[in-house]
């Protein structure tokens, strides 16, 4: 680990970034060049004093979990990532894992989507980062761990997802997250991490087994689906993805169908983080 090295460009990541790109105000006392470290803190999920003691080559081997939070935050390229790793005495993450960290690009997108929900989405189903009107439209997606990170196994395992969309529109969509994975796993299939989930889910959920039997594949670029809120009840959204070149990661980008789902947006934001669904 290189601790004065990676002080200094963290200070100089975090001096380098003005907090309109990060979706906060600059306010009319600002002095400080960039962000300041409790807001690097805030955007990272850390304290203040472990950024602190960073940027003063104080602190112990931070974790690659640590590492990842910093990148988001600080908004890193991917190399500039890699350097991070690298000054930390971490590999780089492995290029089977890159999407388990939202690209910096991805990310500068969803900060300019204020009041828009998305999300950054891997081509396997986990949410890596997601904005504001996300958060309050459909609930805290990048906390799970194991195979419940995947909307697909969330989804076929626990009941209370499908109960998210209305009756009517829940074959559709388990018909359409299968045959994506399908779609995936043509382009991945000797991933290891992807012949896991389809073994665990080929165990343990029968609808899911039917429905992969069928071999159907399609890659979802629009659709229209319904969020049933337990707030302020159907929100019906038009969702539009846009694709990395590698077709690793998706920005998910939702708007409102209609008038009616645009006014229960809008109160959303008045309510604020309230009770919210399981899962997309």
């Amino acid at each position: 680990m290189q601790s004065d090295e990676l002080a200094d460009f963290l200070r100089r990541r975090r001096e380098a970034i003005r907090p309109a790109e990060v979706g906060l105000a600059e306010g009319p006392r600002r002095r400080t060049a960039g962000l300041r470290r409790e807001e690097v803190a805030m955007l990272a999920g850390m304290s203040s004093d472990y950024v602190v003691r960073l940027e003063q080559g104080r602190s112990s081997q931070p974790s690659t979990q640590m590492l990842a939070a910093l990148s988001r935050a600080l908004r890193l390229s991917d190399d500039e990532r890699d350097h991070l790793f690298h000054l930390a005495g971490h590999q780089p993450v492995p290029a089977d894992g890159t999407a388990r960290l939202a690209r910096a690009g991805l990310l500068r997108m969803l900060d300019l989507l204020v009041g828009t929900p998305a999300l950054v989405v891997s081509d396997l189903g986990e949410t890596l980062a997601q904005n504001r009107a996300a958060l309050l439209l459909v609930g805290e997606q990048t906390a799970y761990t194991g195979a419940r990170r995947f909307h697909v196994y969330r989804w076929f395992t626990d009941p209370r997802v499908p109960e998210n969309h209305p009756p009517e529109e829940r074959a559709h969509l388990a018909r359409a997250i299968v045959s994506d994975l399908r779609a995936v796993a043509g382009r991945r299939h000797d991933d290891p991490t992807l012949v896991r989930l389809i073994a665990a889910l080929t165990v343990e959920s029968e609808g899911f087994r039917t429905l992969w039997a069928e071999h159907e594949v399609g890659v979802r670029r629009a659709d229209r689906k319904t969020f049933v809120h337990p707030r302020v009840g159907p929100v019906q959204m038009n969702c539009e993805t846009l694709v990395t070149p590698d077709q690793r990661q998706l920005l998910l980008v939702l708007t409102p169908a209609d008038a009616a789902a645009r006014e229960r947006l809008d109160l959303l934001n008045v309510i604020g983080l309230q009770e919210f669904p399981a899962g997309v």
